[in-house]
């Protein structure tokens, strides 16, 4: 004999599949420009707190340079080969951000990279 809970997991799997229907359904209406910008704003964020520029108390626990550095190329590497489809009215802010985040970097770090070394300057250039 079955129990309500053991009958649980198979009912919600069902209610997954259909949420996950109603999600693709949903982002087919988000234009790309939309989903690329969204994409790279989570990036910019999660590097921000990584770099601890968060606004928090804990920033400064928070901060992570290699995780931080990870983010950053990320983020360039998205930037460059979107900014030709994206335009650089939606492409110059997020050049903006990356190059904020970039010379943050080089401000955080003990240990300067050389110039063309830092994260995502394989993509955007040397950062001064």
């Amino acid at each position: 004999m079955s129990t309500p809970d053991s009958n649980s997991h198979v009912y919600q799997a069902a209610d997954t599949q259909g949420d996950v229907a109603q999600q693709i359904r949903d982002i087919s209406e988000v234009p790309a420009i939309e989903v690329i910008t969204t994409a790279a704003v989570h990036l910019m964020s999660a590097a921000a707190v990584k770099l601890g520029l968060a606004a928090e108390d804990n920033a400064e626990e928070l901060k992570d340079l290699d995780e931080a550095r990870k983010l950053i190329t990320a983020l360039a590497g998205l930037v460059t080969a979107a900014a030709p489809e994206i335009g650089s009215q939606h492409a110059g802010p997020l050049r903006d951000g990356l190059r904020s985040l970039q010379l943050a970097f080089r401000e955080e770090s003990i240990i300067p990279d050389a110039p063309g070394k830092g994260p995502g300057e394989k993509y955007t250039g040397a950062v001064n």
